[in-house]
């Protein structure tokens, strides 16, 4: 067996009565990644996650961790280690003992375990509380307390299930780059557990998009956001303008409005059924280039988000695009539309994905 894959699932499934939570799913997840279980509620994402633990038991297919079949082996015998979103910490024990528990429990030597903690509170920045009890602690460092824990056995795999979901969000994103950070010094297998995708997006290397128990896509953060395999994945990452149509002839035609133009897509038959889909951040308002596709509309809402403004634009009744501006140094309040304005808007070509 490959052992270049830190997780290997082939072919493995969950059943429960007779719903699947997780259906033939291969993956692998090459070592040192960054990997992140991505999907909305009860797509399966924790129970992919659960069966690579050890948790909880295949209906079918295969678990391999470097190369070892593991599926029928129980979580204390698989090289891995799970961060909960609650954390789990005994609060009876000071952080250093939390941090020392697998340790000890191994029986490892006490110079040694002494050394071990000290590096890994110092890794998480809490070299200055190990005598602490986890209950005087904030959220952010209980969290950076129940990591230190799992980290300090040294896992191959460290598993994490939404461990960031329960910290308010300017601590959650300071987290997400912290945990990058440590991903890369300790240079451990990451698989993460989120419904979040601008967290997702943030920080892994690669992204498995999961819906309904299925992988719909399977990529860099850029490829399932730029480019994305289908529908779902297209509405899922971020804000999508989604449209639907019938190709015919390099345009589009809406099923509620106008013909867009779109190119040539060689790989689309003409009188196909299919999907439009241009992002907000790249639909201009003003200064169009030459071969951008140029169309007209009512603004209809205007919503001032500090960093940004978005303008939602009537193309024709049904059909409502948002367009997502830059307040830049440069942008005047004077200069933003209010609403009931028809303006000019466009994209270029290789902006406008069309989705069979």
């Amino acid at each position: 067996m490959d052992a270049s894959f830190a997780v290997r699932l082939d072919g493995v499934s969950k059943r429960f009565a007779d719903t699947y939570a997780v259906h033939d799913l291969n993956l692998d997840i090459e070592s040192g990644r960054f990997f992140s279980l991505l999907g909305p509620s009860g797509c399966g994402k924790t129970t992919t996650l659960r069966m690579i633990g050890g948790f909880t038991d295949p209906t079918e297919g295969s678990v391999i961790l470097a190369g070892e079949d593991v599926t029928v082996l129980p979580p204390d015998r698989r090289n891995v280690n799970t961060v909960f979103q609650s954390y789990a910490l005994f609060d009876h024990l000071s952080v250093a003992d939390n941090v020392a528990f697998g340790l000890k429990r191994k029986g490892v030597d006490k110079t040694e375990m002494r050394r071990r903690v000290g590096e890994m509170l110092e890794l998480v920045q809490l070299d200055g509380f190990a005598a602490r009890k986890p209950r005087t602690l904030s959220g952010g460092q209980r969290q950076r307390v129940a990591l230190a824990r799992a980290l300090v056995n040294r896992p191959a795999v460290l598993l994490l299930d939404e461990p960031l979901a329960a910290l308010d969000l300017k601590l959650r994103r300071q987290m997400q780059v912290e945990l990058k950070q440590i991903q890369r010094e300790v240079g451990i297998t990451f698989v993460f557990v989120t419904h979040d995708q601008d967290e997702a997006l943030t920080m892994s290397d690669r992204i498995c998009v999961m819906n309904e128990g299925r992988v719909e896509q399977v990529g860099t953060p850029e490829d399932v956001y730029e480019h994305p395999a289908g529908r779902f994945v297209a509405s899922f990452m971020g804000t999508s303008n989604l449209m639907s149509g019938t190709y015919r002839g390099g345009e589009v035609t809406l099923d509620q409005g106008p013909a867009l133009p779109v190119g040539a897509r060689t790989a689309i038959a003409d009188g196909t059924a299919v999907s439009v889909s241009v992002r907000p951040e790249k639909v201009w308002l003003s200064d169009f280039e030459p071969g951008m596709s140029v169309l007209r509309g009512v603004i209809r809402e205007t919503v001032y988000s500090g960093p940004t403004t978005t303008y939602l634009i009537e193309l024709a009744p049904g059909v409502t695009l948002s367009v997502l501006e830059q307040n830049t140094a440069r942008a005047r309040m004077e200069d933003r539309w209010s609403g009931g304005e028809t303006v000019e808007f466009g994209w270029r070509p290789e902006h406008c994905l069309v989705l069979a």
